[in-house]
């Protein structure tokens, strides 16, 4: 009982109202994550046109999740799946419950090897499958089935835009510059437009630095990279996801992947088949693994904000997941809940075992949420011009 405790504490199962919600049965959840560590999607001459010296080899195409990254989401596996045994949502004595969850991932490698790497360690041997989209066709999903007009995307964000972003991370960027040495093409370039300048082109070369880091790499960014100096160029990075994935219009890319889980939360508090839903009815437990794109249009169009220690506001590293979990009391009532949880950085370079970070997130609309609740919020969102 004492380890249980401990694993819930630092799972964020011991909610600030109420106390430690005993008399709560887990009926159900929906884990969207982010894949793994993955190399640059960037080629290397592309990339070395930024920096003084050339970026490290990885060893893997651009943009396949790594052996590295691959071994910490199986850290994230064992994790899931001590937090389910735990909740009795799922048996790890039998292979029973293998069908009674689903993981589905996008196309990429980077996706299904994340899948795969969470199905054999969520019930090790029982043969879980992750299942995709055939012959790498596009999934939407994932890509949503969403066509953003240009003029009203270009609005939408000018309408969020602060006029002094790029003085606001003026440091950000100086750091980030010094990072990557006195290189050919610089970051800010005073006749570039700033979003799809600066911020666009740092938003990319930090998250390499990021990847490299999680990636357990000997002296990254040159040996000119610390723990610091990384959390610091990270902003570069979130504060561009904010504009071009979590400004509301834009994240409605994300309306498709909502409404599969609403309907996958509906169905599994009806008992009864959902169309939209995915899985079956009786499922316990439903695994997308997509992009960060995907955890920021959900939180774009849902107003979700979060912060997790060592990390910029609402970021969305590797292996970080919103989790929606369907609860039910001892008078059979049913409620919904939100966390987002991710390794630390240094779990992630280290490869080091234990509950990542978590936060309680709120849905703004939802409070107290319930699946009728939720799925108002969705007819709602769908409703909107």
């Amino acid at each position: 009982m004492k380890n249980r405790l401990v694993r819930l504490v630092a799972g964020g199962l011991l909610f600030a109202r109420g106390g430690f919600a005993a008399d709560l049965q887990l009926k159900y959840v929906v884990i969207v994550t982010r894949h793994g560590v993955r190399s640059p999607t960037w080629d290397a001459s592309r990339l070395n046109q930024y920096s003084a010296e050339p970026w490290p080899e990885w060893g893997v195409p651009p943009g396949n999740l790594t052996p590295h990254g691959r071994r910490a989401m199986e850290l994230m596996g064992a994790y899931y799946r001590g937090w389910l045994s735990d909740e009795r949502l799922i048996n790890l004595k039998t292979c029973q419950d293998a069908s009674r969850i689903t993981i589905y991932a996008d196309k990429d490698q980077r996706t299904i090897e994340t899948g795969r790497a969470l199905a054999e360690t969520l019930l090790p041997g029982c043969g879980l499958k992750t299942a995709s989209q055939p012959n790498g066709s596009s999934d939407p999903l994932f890509s949503g089935t969403f066509t953003a007009d240009p003029q009203r995307s270009e609005q939408a964000v000018r309408e969020r835009l602060d006029p002094q972003l790029l003085q606001h991370h003026r440091e950000a960027f100086e750091a980030l510059q010094y990072i990557l040495g006195a290189a050919k093409s610089k970051i800010v370039d005073p006749g570039a437009e700033v979003v799809k300048g600066p911020f666009a082109t740092g938003s990319t070369l930090s998250e390499n630095l990021l990847l490299e880091y999680t990636n357990g790499m000997a002296d990254p960014g040159w040996g000119r990279l610390t723990r610091e100096s990384l959390e610091e160029v990270m902003e570069i990075h979130t504060a561009y996801a904010d504009l071009m994935r979590r400004t509301p219009y834009l994240a409605r890319r994300g309306s498709n992947l909502l409404a599969t889980i609403v309907h996958s939360v509906e169905q599994a508090a009806s008992g009864h088949p959902i169309n939209g839903a995915l899985g079956k009815a009786g499922d316990a437990l439903l695994v997308i693994a997509g992009h960060d794109t995907n955890l920021s249009n959900l939180s774009g169009l849902l107003g979700l904000s979060w912060l997790l220690e060592g990390y910029q506001p609402d970021d969305t590293p590797p292996g970080g997941a919103l989790i929606f979990s369907l609860w039910q009391d001892a008078t059979g009532v049913l409620s919904v809940r939100l966390r987002f949880v991710a390794q630390t950085l240094d779990q992630m370079r280290n490869l080091e075992s234990g509950p990542p970070r978590s936060k309680e997130v709120s849905i703004p609309g939802c409070e107290p949420c319930t699946p009728v609740r939720l799925e108002r919020i969705l007819e709602s969102i769908a409703s909107q011009k």
